[in-house]
């Protein structure tokens, strides 16, 4: 199994009590150059796509722009891979978004990953005037913009005349250093569509709701991949977990609660609730060691081979990922 870790940002409440002209920066360069460290069992680290915070949205909190840091990430680091969790395919022209992620590429000298996905939170699309389009439209942009994708990083142009975007030779110069162009990442689960254009642009999915819906949802993106001629085995599935790991169950309860305490005065009774419901539910990795490796050594063996892991705390207390990296990873070598 490969591993995989977020760099906190700010839009889960994760840099709160930090000063943010001063230290925002330094902590998440911190925490990226430490996994970048020769000895770091981390393959990647991770960001997420949103401007505004969950589970509310906050006036005066920060959350720091996703592509933004992938260039300050590829600059400062040598080693690991950098992507974001996933990019909103509607945020960006497509165009332009091929253009920046292959800088980018250039950058990091072929370490980038593009996640890409329909998008979902639909405070910051009005905020920001996008507008919000039912699914179905927005994942009609998504297979419009991973097409546009696909024609920029492998022939250096793109000539597409869709229903959301519109390119006339347009040129993609310089093309990606990774030959064939930066590896996709296609973000979600939904069977009819997400996962059919999975089948046919990615080399790697992300999903996971519990472990019956992930063999669930293999078994359907397999079939989307027998119906267009492709190598089920050639895409990578990947999930995302929220992560807190303890030395024992005291130890667990212990971290919660210091979770607790330092969001709530932000989020109030509500939404407190609304943010640990996430650390509570099947595909949540909360537990002691033991338990952690037991739920990722079952989502393995339903053809799990990427787990890239969110801890609340990394900014204030490194001793869980420590214990994650001295204890679970090694367990699933």
């Amino acid at each position: 199994m490969r591993f995989g870790i977020f760099v906190p940002q700010g839009w889960r409440f994760d840099l709160v009590g930090i000063e943010p002209a001063a230290r925002h920066w330094e902590t998440m360069l911190g925490l990226a150059q430490r996994a970048d460290r020769a000895d770091s069992p981390w393959e990647s680290i991770w960001v997420y796509d949103h401007f505004h915070t969950t589970p509310v949205p906050s006036e005066t909190e920060a959350t720091h722009e996703a592509w933004s840091l992938m260039a300050a990430f590829a600059a400062s680091t040598e080693r690991v891979r950098i992507g974001q969790m996933c990019t909103c395919m509607a945020y960006r022209n497509p165009g332009y978004l091929a253009k920046v992620a292959a800088t980018v590429d250039h950058v990091s000298g072929g370490r980038l990953e593009m996640g890409i996905g329909a998008g979902w939170y639909e405070h910051e699309w009005r905020a920001y005037g996008y507008g919000f389009p039912d699914a179905p439209e927005r994942l009609r942009m998504l297979r419009e913009g991973v097409e546009v994708f696909r024609q920029a990083w492998t022939t250096g142009t793109a000539t597409f005349h869709g229903e959301f975007y519109d390119f006339d030779g347009a040129i993609f110069q310089p093309q990606p250093v990774q030959p064939g162009g930066i590896p996709m990442w296609v973000a979600g689960g939904g069977e009819q569509v997400t996962l059919k254009i999975a089948a046919e642009y990615a080399s790697y999915t992300n999903f996971f709701d519990s472990p019956e819906a992930f063999s669930r949802k293999s078994e359907v993106l397999r079939g989307h991949c027998e119906r267009i001629g492709r190598d089920f085995s050639s895409i990578t599935r990947s999930s995302n977990f929220n992560t807190v790991v303890g030395e024992d169950a005291a130890d667990v309860e212990r971290r919660l609660a210091a979770i607790e305490a330092r969001i709530a005065p932000y989020l109030g009774p509500a939404g407190t609730a609304r943010y640990l419901e996430g650390f509570r539910s099947p595909a949540a990795l909360v537990g002691t060691v033991d338990e952690v490796v037991a739920k990722l050594s079952d989502a393995r063996d339903r053809g799990l081979a990427y787990a890239i892991s969110y801890f609340p705390e990394t900014a204030y207390d490194l001793s869980g990922v420590e214990l994650y990296e001295r204890e679970v990873i090694p367990a699933l070598w």
